[in-house]
């Protein structure tokens, strides 16, 4: 049933794309037209970029950090990545919450100090009834306050949505400009045919005002959202 659905898409697809491939009396072979399409398909063109995003690395993080408080996202800079852990455990402590906290596998997360702190860690992806994660951002996005995840064992995505309370971990050299430089990056990183098969795409934590346009916080994922921002990572 599903490959008899798929097969009349694709008739009716292509029975499309003949009729305007006639219309413009061509046949789809041409090796100019094939040339042109490969061409801007390997350089694609930049559009128009807003200018909040962009400056030197200092600029992009007082922006980023800016535009992520404007979202309701509480933001802290350390000096080092082993600084992030003491950082995670004193939010939760003057929060008044769980020393509790779950985590996948990131080789840069584990080669925090944890066991210097008296957070109780747990790894794997989350089965709904974790209070705290910490996840590692492939990137910011300085125009938008917005962090960049990437799907796998290493980040799951399932720590971006269920616990009460998300922490991601970001290194300063990571903030890019604008929402093209992220794409860009993930291009660069992973290679044609290899992206990954979710990218996350995060600004502040869950919020909905559908109901009587009352803000609700937690709506649809994490309450808080602490982004710690390191500078040398």
């Amino acid at each position: 049933m599903a490959r008899q659905k798929r097969g009349r898409e694709l008739s009716a697809r292509d029975e499309i794309l003949a009729n305007i491939r006639r219309s413009l009396n061509v046949t789809g072979a041409e090796a100019p037209r094939r040339m042109a399409v490969e061409d801007r398909l390997a350089r694609p063109r930049a559009g128009i970029v807003p200018a909040r995003g962009q400056g030197d690395a200092a600029a992009r993080v007082a922006t980023f950090k800016a535009e992520a408080e404007r979202a309701q996202a509480s933001v802290v800079e350390v000096e080092g990545a082993a600084e992030a852990p003491g950082e995670i455990a004193r939010y939760l402590r003057d929060s008044n919450l769980p020393a509790t906290l779950r985590m996948g596998e990131d080789p840069r997360l584990a080669a925090m100090p944890w066991d210097e702190t008296t957070l109780e860690i747990a790894r794997g992806a989350s089965d709904g009834h974790d209070l705290n994660a910490v996840s590692g951002a492939f990137a910011g996005i300085a125009e938008s306050g917005t962090l960049t995840l990437v799907s796998g064992a290493d980040n799951p995505t399932t720590l971006n949505f269920l616990p009460d309370n998300h922490f991601i971990i970001v290194a300063a050299s990571d903030i890019v400009g604008d929402l093209e430089s992220v794409w860009r990056k993930l291009r660069e990183r992973y290679g044609k045919g290899a992206m990954p098969r979710t990218v996350n795409m995060i600004t502040g934590p869950s919020r909905s005002g559908d109901i009587e346009q009352t803000l609700l916080l937690g709506a649809h994922g994490p309450r808080r959202l602490h982004i710690v921002i390191v500078r040398e990572m």
